[in-house]
């Protein structure tokens, strides 16, 4: 048992580690790209340093989250600190919301009235990112943590946006459009305003208690009712506390009286039963075909 929690311990250490080295990697070449994109005059840099600033605000509160995820429910939260992951996602969305907004401001006018960049700053920057973020994104694809997945896949992202610079860099080296410039630097910055509008969509639908979308609740409802022992289900309620661990609280009525073990052995068949389709927390409470439910539409 000992040797498990040391094992658990050791991945919880790696995770945080290599988080923290692909927050330092991010930060650390967000300011070379602020003044990478001020030298060579190129709006489609800084767009990509606004991306890049956000993420890393998303890899130090991930930094952060990782490590206060070790702790677990008390007075204070009864849930444990999940929840707060939210906050971190709501925050760096304002972040590139706000930033992205100031880059077209400054990105539009130049549609039609470019101004020229310095190709080869571009190209060795653009070489730059690929090799940083990439560095980074093979450091956190070595974990497990959904967490470190999840941060993977959208620096990759960074590098398939240092991709589109590169090769816009390489077009206006040998052609003389220097209108590619603020056009990467809009459709950069018309992504990131998509992500943003779809992380705060999904972070309101968590914090108003939706229903997780990628739960079937009639599946679920039916699984418990397969029981032999259950008559019906009523009251039933689904939520999840950060997007991943998914809540359930559910009456369930009993089609004949069971001993207080023979209720403590279907209760845990039925938590067992709704882990395996992705409900990490169930709250159950019995009822007989008689006993009238005191809560709002909970009629058998």
């Amino acid at each position: 048992m000992h040797q498990i929690k040391s094992s658990d311990n050791h991945h919880h250490h790696n995770s945080e580690k290599n988080i923290g080295i692909a927050f330092f990697l991010n930060f650390s070449f967000t300011i070379i790209e602020i003044i990478g994109g001020l030298l060579t005059n190129s709006v489609a840099i800084l767009s990509d340093a606004v991306h890049d600033f956000g993420d890393s605000i998303s890899l130090g509160l991930a930094w952060y989250f990782q490590k206060l995820s070790k702790k677990g429910s008390d007075e204070k939260y009864s849930y444990g600190y999940k929840r707060f992951s939210l906050l971190g996602a709501i925050i760096n969305s304002v972040v590139l919301l706000v930033g992205s907004i100031l880059i077209l401001f400054e990105t539009v006018p130049r549609i039609f009235n470019p101004q020229e960049t310095n190709v080869e700053g571009m190209f060795l920057l653009a070489i730059l990112g690929i090799v940083i973020n990439g560095a980074a994104v093979l450091r956190l694809r070595r974990g497990s943590s959904l967490n470190e997945k999840v941060v993977s896949l959208h620096l990759w992202e960074d590098v398939l946006g240092w991709g589109a610079i590169l090769i816009g860099s390489v077009i206006m080296y040998f052609f003389d459009v220097p209108v590619i410039d603020p056009v990467l630097s809009v459709l950069i910055s018309i992504y990131i305003l998509i992500q943003v509008f779809q992380n705060i969509k999904s972070s309101m639908h968590i914090i108003l208690q939706g229903t997780p979308a990628e739960l079937d609740m009639d599946q679920i409802k039916k699984r418990i009712t397969d029981f032999e022992e259950v008559e019906s289900i009523h009251d039933f309620h689904s939520w999840s506390v950060d997007g991943e661990y998914n809540v359930v609280t559910t009456h369930i009525v009993l089609n004949k009286s069971l001993t207080l073990d023979e209720i403590s052995l279907l209760k845990n068949k039925i938590r067992d039963e709704l882990k395996t389709l992705n409900i990490q927390h169930a709250t159950i409470e019995f009822e007989t075909k008689n006993e009238i439910c005191c809560f709002e539409n909970c009629s058998h």
